[in-house]
């Protein structure tokens, strides 16, 4: 333990100076502060622009409340917090990964959530987000929180409050409430017809469905509903929390800004690893329109789907980052440091290819991925800002610019192909336990 905290201790501290020497202005950072002030002050949030940049705000307003204590630190103090906490969170993050994935470890847990965020802070999306002082880390905490609480965990009985505070902070998390709530419906119609949900022994999301019985309101209602309730609830109070607060911005959010795709930036700009990014660099246009919107819902349906399936098959984790990679996807815009999620999705991928058959494939996907993600690929194509070179890219550097999409839709696949295996074998083993119920001979009259 101590070992491996040294370890981390150091890499974070080489990283930390690594930065420093590259001279990061943690940009966004510097635009949460301005929300904070003008929600202070009063200001119109919405026509605000900060930094030399320029740069609008394009969060809800209940972001801006919270944003707020910035306001009360110099500048230099809140990028040192700033950077700290982040690297908090990134531990946090490996920690609830591994405790959503389930798989025993040879060493402790927290031991291995150092070592292997000590490796993960050099990927291309977690040094952008601290480049930045992005949020990113901290909306995926909120989720993971959620979604790896248990039955007798303390806060379970507010498991869905992390998604709701997470979607009033950036509107793409409200997307594992959907999810949440897809398979609990389908749970509950389950139930209704008197199956068992949830493979035997399993404690997660996907367990305690019990028999059917009792009332049909009972019968349907279940800990999947109940947290996407929780969500929606808690996103609901933040927006009425922001309406008090702040009506003027809260009405012209929900009635302009939320619409408006392109406030965030260029839509083609390679830093942009949405589907909607990918397409304006493919068709060589700033405006993909239709072939966004079907392409969207395509990938919409198809990772609920198989998030949905991986949940009831009980496997959280395939079921967790599917929906993340689905929500980067279909978002209009999908900074390349929104894809911290590429740290659960590395390292489920490395808790299969040391317990499942067949590693060889395993590991070449787990290898592939780490590859992706660490070697600043997209970087390497023209990206001059404001020259919109990305509209004349050439068949290398498409490929090159759309690795992040390619690998989440690549994911959504694996996941339904997971998820599909694991039902069906729940599924034979259940039908083999009630054939072996039905050929055992009836026991005669005690004696």
């Amino acid at each position: 333990m101590l070992t491996t905290l040294a370890c981390c201790l150091l890499s974070f501290a080489l990283f930390w100076c690594a930065q420093r020497l590259a001279n990061v202005t943690m940009i966004d950072l510097m635009v949460y502060r301005a929300e904070g002030w003008a929600a202070r002050a009063g200001a119109d949030l919405y026509a605000m622009r900060a930094t030399e940049a320029r740069l609008p705000n394009t969060y809800p307003p209940f972001a801006a409340l919270l944003f707020m204590p910035l306001t009360l630190l110099g500048v230099d103090e809140m990028r040192t917090l700033a950077t700290a906490g982040n690297l908090v969170l990134l531990v946090v993050l490996v920690h609830l990964t591994l405790r959503l994935v389930g798989r025993p470890l040879w060493w402790p847990r927290a031991a291995v959530a150092l070592a292997l965020a000590s490796a993960a802070v050099w990927c291309e999306p977690v040094w952008t987000t601290l480049r930045y002082g992005q949020i990113n880390l901290l909306l995926a905490v909120l989720v993971l929180w959620d979604l790896s609480r248990r039955p007798g965990d303390a806060g379970y009985r507010w498991a869905g409050l992390g998604i709701g505070m997470a979607a009033g902070l950036k509107l793409t998390p409200a997307l594992f409430a959907v999810l949440l709530a897809v398979a609990g419906t389908v749970r509950g119609w389950q139930r209704l017809r008197g199956r068992r949900t949830g493979p035997p022994g399993r404690t997660g999301l996907a367990g305690h469905a019990g028999r059917a019985g009792g009332t049909g309101r009972a019968c349907f209602w279940n800990p999947l509903l109940r947290q996407a309730l929780t969500a929606c609830a808690a996103f609901l109070g933040t927006a009425l929390l922001a309406a008090v607060a702040l009506p003027r911005d809260s009405r012209r959010f929900w009635t302009e800004v939320m619409f408006n795709t392109d406030r965030p930036g260029l839509v083609e700009q390679t830093a942009n690893q949405s589907l909607r990014g990918a397409l304006a660099r493919l068709l060589h246009t700033p405006d993909p329109g239709l072939w966004w919107a079907g392409a969207a819902a395509v990938v919409a349906v198809a990772g609920l789907a198989a998030g949905t399936a991986a949940l009831l098959a009980g496997l959280d984790a395939w079921a967790a980052v599917a929906c993340a990679m689905t929500a980067l996807l279909v978002s209009p815009v999908s900074w390349s440091h929104h894809w911290v999620w590429c740290i659960p999705l590395l390292v489920l991928l490395g808790s299969e290819t040391l317990h499942r058959s067949g590693r060889r494939v395993w590991r070449a996907a787990t290898a592939a991925s780490a590859l992706l993600f660490c070697s600043y690929a997209l970087w390497w194509v023209p990206h001059t800002p404001g020259a919109r070179a990305e509209l004349r890219q050439n068949g290398a550097q498409m490929l090159l610019s759309a690795g992040y999409p390619l690998c989440g839709a690549a994911f959504i696949g694996l996941t339904a192909v997971v998820a599909v295996r694991a039902l069906r074998r729940r599924a034979a083993t259940a039908a083999g336990a009630r054939a072996g119920r039905s050929r055992r001979p009836e026991r005669g009259p005690a004696r």
